[in-house]
């Protein structure tokens, strides 16, 4: 049966729009548009309590039952159950997976979002002090991520990607809005290129999501 997906044109949004893909299940868009505020209507906070996209309805959920998922990294870690792909068999081989997941929804994705709020700010000392708390910290997430793709293709698993790549590439795909250049980062360069060249990421980014 096909998954409906709530969401909007955000690095989170698209990171469930490229998992959708990258699983292979059929899903259908429920554009909730940030401008309008419909995140707040009562319809979509029953099923996103916290009144943020993305959220899904499996009307095919565990032993049939339709079921709502709110939070983009619980989604994936919900679609990689239910799909058995891009999420390892063994917990020692999953632990990685979790880690890179959570370094993501937890500082990769907070941070380069207010460096998106506050470059939005009128000039003047707020902005200023906002911008270098939160860029200097986007920087060092990046460094962070820089240094652990050498020598790897992919951010936690061997041989593939998993949730954590397809979570990590919603908000590096908004690299150069954040202001974060590729030039002295070479392995995110090259993990960057090499996932956006896969062809169901590139249909999880055409995909319309306003």
């Amino acid at each position: 049966m096909t998954l409906e997906l709530y969401t909007y044109d955000t690095p989170n949004g698209r990171k469930i729009s490229v998992a959708l893909e990258e699983f292979g299940l059929p899903y259908e868009v429920k554009i909730v548009d940030l401008g309008k505020r419909e995140q707040f209507e009562a319809d979509f906070l029953a099923i996103s309590p916290n009144g943020k996209i993305p959220a899904i309805i499996d009307p095919d959920g565990p032993d049939g039952q339709r079921i709502t998922v709110f939070e983009s990294g619980a989604i994936l870690l919900y679609l990689a159950e239910k799909a058995g792909r891009f999420l390892p068999a063994k917990l020692v081989e999953r632990v990685p997976v979790y880690e890179w997941l959570m370094w993501q929804v937890g500082g990769f994705g907070p941070a380069p979002g207010q460096v998106h709020h506050f470059l939005a700010q009128p000039e003047g000392p707020a902005r200023d002090y906002g911008l270098k708390r939160f860029s200097s910290e986007t920087n060092r997430l990046y460094r962070v991520l820089d240094q652990r793709l050498a020598g790897r293709e992919f951010v936690a698993t061997v041989g593939g990607p998993s949730i954590a790549d397809f979570a990590i590439l919603g908000w590096a795909w908004r690299h150069e809005r954040h202001e974060v250049l590729f030039a002295d980062l070479p392995n995110v360069a090259a993990w960057y290129e090499r996932m956006m060249a896969r062809p169901a990421v590139q249909r999880g980014f055409a995909v319309a999501l306003a």
